[in-house]
């Protein structure tokens, strides 16, 4: 029987289709009126070169410079990639999260109700 009042939205997924890891995003407002969000993994950055004494014997020493000299003071936001939504698909994306984060709460609380349950047939 068909449902007259019902969409079906089939999902097709390219064949390079890889989700990855962010850890924060950075954008804003472009001047067409859309939301800009870059996506980004923040890490410790990689030396461009280490150099290293030799020591009498041969063998690798102790460091003696660092390219970038800034490595120690240094982060890198490596941009993973980016979305441009305009104001109605940010707004739906707003709401998407913010119920997938009351999923995350109520799995937090159900876990800590279950911890604490077993905490305390231990202790009995």
């Amino acid at each position: 029987m068909s449902k007259q009042n019902e969409m079906t939205f089939k999902y097709i997924f390219t064949y390079d289709y890889n989700p990855v890891y962010v850890n924060g995003a950075h954008g804003g407002i472009s001047p067409r009126g859309e939301l800009v969000i870059n996506f980004y993994l923040e890490r410790q950055p990689l030396p461009n070169a280490i150099s290293h004494e030799i020591t009498a014997t041969g063998q690798i020493g102790q460091e003696t410079e660092v390219e970038p000299s800034d490595l120690g003071r240094s982060l890198v936001r490596q941009v993973i990639n980016g979305v441009v939504v305009n104001h109605q698909t940010a707004r739906e994306l707003h709401f998407w999260l913010g119920e997938k984060l009351k999923e995350f709460e109520a799995m937090e609380q159900a876990r800590g109700a279950m911890v604490a349950e077993q905490a305390g047939q231990v202790t009995h």
